[in-house]
């Protein structure tokens, strides 16, 4: 493999760990909004469980409270992560663009010295490049699953009922 093989090998590993960490934000991104269903939903069940003995504004204002947080919560998310995102991104293609300028320079510094000790490292270097480069697309394709499946409709979840330490205290005193 010559050098130019090893800064491919190096440039797809790039990629490879880009994509794996977009796929992390994705499922972040994702979890997040599933938290905010779920904690939507907790609260308009206790909403509605404790109406009688709310007035009418005190109950109003409960709910407005409910939405704004919700939408604060569901703007910094997407805020973060679409930032996130392009991080990744802007990183991805400085690196990239690190490998090829190095490969350059190595191909350069060989014509120039007439010295090949950067092909003959790039040649002992390049079995575990590749092993590398695979292991880490493996690891993409696993993250990118995971990401699909919390993303999706089709996840099942098991949704054990966990009590909290404020329905332990209730159930005591009942």
């Amino acid at each position: 493999m010559t050098a130019k093989n090893l800064s491919t090998v190096a440039s797809e590993l790039i990629e490879s760990y880009g994509n794996t960490a977009k796929n992390m934000i994705d499922a972040y991104r994702a979890g997040g909004e599933r938290v905010v269903s779920v904690l939507e939903e907790r609260w308009n069940s206790a909403l509605k469980a404790s109406r009688s003995e709310l007035t009418a504004e005190t109950a109003k204002n409960a709910t407005a409270a409910q939405l704004a947080f919700s939408a604060y919560y569901s703007k910094g998310l997407s805020l973060t992560t679409s930032g996130a995102q392009q991080v990744v991104s802007q990183l991805v293609k400085v690196l990239e663009t690190g490998v090829d300028r190095a490969a350059a320079n190595a191909a350069l510094f060989e014509e120039k010295t007439g010295v090949n000790t950067l092909t003959a490292l790039a040649q002992a270097t390049a079995p575990g490049a590749l092993v590398l480069s695979k292991l880490a697309a493996q690891v993409e394709q696993k993250t990118a699953e995971l990401a699909s499946k919390i993303a999706g409709d089709d996840v099942t979840t098991v949704k054990a009922k966990r009590s909290s330490a404020f329905s332990q205290r209730r159930a005591k005193a009942a």
